[in-house]
């Protein structure tokens, strides 16, 4: 037997060996076309006679990656009705996966790598799992990370066979585990060196197993329900931690727990059908859709290099200068000596340039103690970074950054100062995260190799970069710089040149946006629960402690010297200002803003704020105040993509989550949007521009679409 996903042979013992081994794909993944081959395979081995059993492993490194993400995002958000869904989910868990389990002949799984999800699942319901005993040989079900649960039998058979808490946790948590794990756990029943796994498996055969599960057996009975109180306590507990880690905004963990515990209640085959309803309802939805669509599909097209133009000849930086050991230049120092490249760090003192170093010092002590690294991996990591005032050590330099204060005479400088020195060819990036990359370019005798590469902090766990494509940049400067960010192995989105940017630009709305409904009477415990709630890391007043309030009153500054009479105030200008100038608050560094920071205690909202900003008499309801925050990030991205400071949604999206924390159930701005219902959102956003101000004003073109009913993604 051959066929696009699999091979199936029998030997002369009478054991089937059925192969993984997708000819389309590089890892193997549940496919409609593997559902129907596998099926076939399974009626073959329980139709004949002379098979005794099977074995299933895989011809690739991996065992199965699980479900072919990209075409479950076409059947997401309500593209196929919840029948269907249903439907969709049944024919593996049911043909497949329970008529393998019910067959008659006994399968085992010898898993030769990773097994994740889908994968896992058809490890679950053979009767036997030997695991490859290699690092790379993993096995877990992650739905829950993309808005899913497993609905192929994994909610069911995973807690009568390792019991309900441990199952729980492995479900909810989505992280794969080793092979000395996951024999402790019960989720193989044996490990062996890879060489041996096939072997394992057969003699297993050769024993004549028993083809029968536990469940399928007269008088089983899980050791569950509500009479059971050690149930009863895990199901209270593990809804009142969910709640407060999801907020509810993501329904894939309650659906787990209910179908969980639902389903153990029940005969086997009804649980079966019970998942597979809980299964179409989140597929149906559009957290699901989204998770998918952002999370993976359009992080993993970034990571890809989409955005990088074809055909330009690639570049591998083996040496990169960074100007500035401040936070932000020591850090892209370490990222960058991590990946293997030799870098300058330069500073206008040597002793400057030695701080920014220990910075990565500090960071690898900490990873040898933790046991991440070696001292030698550590030593070797910390050489390749050289710290300098001597701008001539910038020879031999492919690349090189700027990251020094954010000033255009300060950046001339360095620019001016470092061309002078590095090779012909190199790329100048500036990691400004505000000022237009073309009026920087003005310093560059060579502005055709300027571009903006803005980094977030902390770098080392901030895995974005902005990369800004300024008017002059060629596109070989551009394909050259996404080279580079993929050598660090972080995500890159492309934009176009203009004040702020992109991620900058929108993230001011969030802040501003809190100082506002601050000074429109509503109380400091509202905005900051508010976002919260929304699904945001923090609240924008605490948010603006960290960063300082005068960090944006600086862009703001900037902005007002480079525009002039352009210049339009932001609409918390005022709010600013008396924070800093009248009330002497400026944020946490000084121990006081928003918040109160005592000595050894929590912080906590500074009580005077009652007084400065006076709250209203009636306050907001908490869903107006989630959507006011929600929307006008939202609004704003809708802007950047019409005057083209985005030129893609994918890029929209994954830039607001991975840059400032935007809720991730969203999908991101734009994707935001979609799920509310476009024509839902201009609504508000025409409510929110009466009661509010006209900033929430809608565009001409986004009404439009609104009328159209179209959306930002093709579907």
């Amino acid at each position: 037997m051959s066929e696009k996903t699999l091979r199936l042979e029998v030997d002369d013992d009478g054991i089937a060996l059925i192969t993984l081994d997708d000819a389309t794909r590089p890892m193997n993944v549940v496919s409609p076309e593997f559902i129907d081959e596998m099926i076939a395979a399974i009626e073959r081995v329980a139709g004949d006679a002379a098979i005794r059993g099977a074995i299933i492993t895989s011809a690739k490194p991996a065992f199965m990656a699980g479900a072919d993400l990209k075409y479950i995002a076409t059947l997401t958000g309500g593209a196929i009705s919840p029948d269907a869904a249903v439907e969709f989910s049944r024919k593996p868990s049911i043909d497949m996966h329970r008529r393998l389990e019910t067959c008659g002949k006994p399968f085992v799984a010898a898993i030769n790598g990773l097994a994740l999800g889908g994968g896992y699942e058809l490890c679950l319901a053979c009767h036997h799992r030997v695991l490859g005993d290699t690092p790379e040989a993993k096995v877990g079900l992650p739905e829950v990370s993309v808005g899913l649960l497993p609905g192929s039998g994994g909610t069911q058979r995973l807690p009568r066979m390792i019991g309900l808490e441990p199952a729980l946790t492995l479900l909810l948590d989505g992280k794969p585990v080793t092979p000395a794990e996951a024999l402790k756990l019960g989720l193989v029943d044996a490990l062996a060196p890879r060489a041996e796994l096939l072997r394992a498996a057969k003699d297993w055969l050769l024993g004549a197993p028993d083809p029968v599960r536990a469940w399928d057996k007269k008088g089983y009975a899980f050791a569950g329900g509500l009479l059971n109180p050690a149930v009863a306590l895990t199901m209270t507990l593990r809804s009142a931690t969910i709640a407060a880690r999801t907020q509810h905004n993501y329904p894939a963990p309650i659906a787990i727990l209910d179908c969980v515990f639902e389903g153990t209640l029940m005969p086997f085959d009804k649980a079966l059908q019970l998942e597979s309803k809980y299964f179409a309802k989140l597929l149906c939805g559009t957290v699901a859709r989204n998770l998918i669509r952002t999370s993976f599909l359009n992080k993993g097209e970034a990571g890809r290099l989409a955005r990088r133009p074809a055909g330009a000849p690639k570049i591998q930086v083996k040496k990169l200068g960074v100007l500035g050991a401040g936070m932000m230049g020591a850090g892209i120092a370490y990222v960058a000596a991590g990946a293997g490249i030799e870098v300058v760090l330069l500073d206008r003192e040597l002793a400057l340039a030695q701080k920014g170093r220990s910075y990565s010092q500090g960071v690898l002590g900490k990873e040898v103690e933790r046991g991440k690294r070696t001292q030698g991996e550590a030593d070797a990591w910390l050489a390749r970074i050289v710290p300098t005032a001597d701008y001539s050590m910038l020879q031999g330099c492919e690349l090189v950054i700027e990251a020094v204060f954010e000033d255009v005479g300060v950046k001339a400088d360095a620019t001016r100062k470092s061309e002078a020195v590095i090779p012909e060819r190199a790329i100048f990036a500036s990691n400004t995260s505000t000022l237009p990359i073309s009026e920087l370019a003005a310093a560059s005798k060579r502005p055709a190799q300027f571009i903006g590469l803005h980094f977030f902090s902390p770098v080392e766990r901030m895995p974005l970069v902005e990369v800004i494509v300024g008017r002059a940049t060629s596109q070989e400067t551009l394909a050259g710089a996404l080279d580079f960010v993929a050598q660090l192995k972080m995500t890159p989105i492309v934009v176009n040149d203009s004040r702020g940017f992109y991620t900058s630009r929108v993230f001011q709305t969030f802040i501003h946006e809190g100082m506002l409904l601050l000074e429109a009477g509503v109380a400091p415990a509202l905005i900051e629960n508010a976002a919260k709630l929304a699904g945001f890391p923090v609240g924008p007043l605490a948010l603006l402690d960290e960063v300082t309030i005068e960090l944006p009153w600086k862009i703001v500054k900037q902005t007002e010297a480079a525009l002039g009479a352009r210049f339009e105030r932001p609409a918390a200008y005022q709010v600013m200002r008396r924070m800093l100038e009248e009330l002497e608050r400026p944020g946490k560094r000084y121990g006081k803003g928003f918040y109160d920071y005592p000595p050894g205690g929590k912080k906590r909202l500074w009580p005077g704020l009652a007084q400065a900003f006076p709250q209203a008499r009636a306050q907001p309801d908490l869903q107006a105040v989630k959507n006011r925050l929600l929307y006008i990030q939202s609004l704003e991205t809708a802007r950047c993509l019409e005057e083209g400071v985005l030129t893609h949604p994918a890029d929209a999206d994954v830039g607001s989550l991975l840059a400032w924390g935007f809720p991730s159930w969203t999908g991101g701005t734009l994707s935001l949007i979609e799920t509310v219902g476009i024509g839902n959102f201009v609504a508000a956003c025409e409510a929110f521009a009466a009661s509010a101000g006209p900033r929430y004003m809608p565009s001409a073109a986004l009404r439009d679409k609104a009328r159209r009913g179209a959306g930002f993604y093709a579907r």
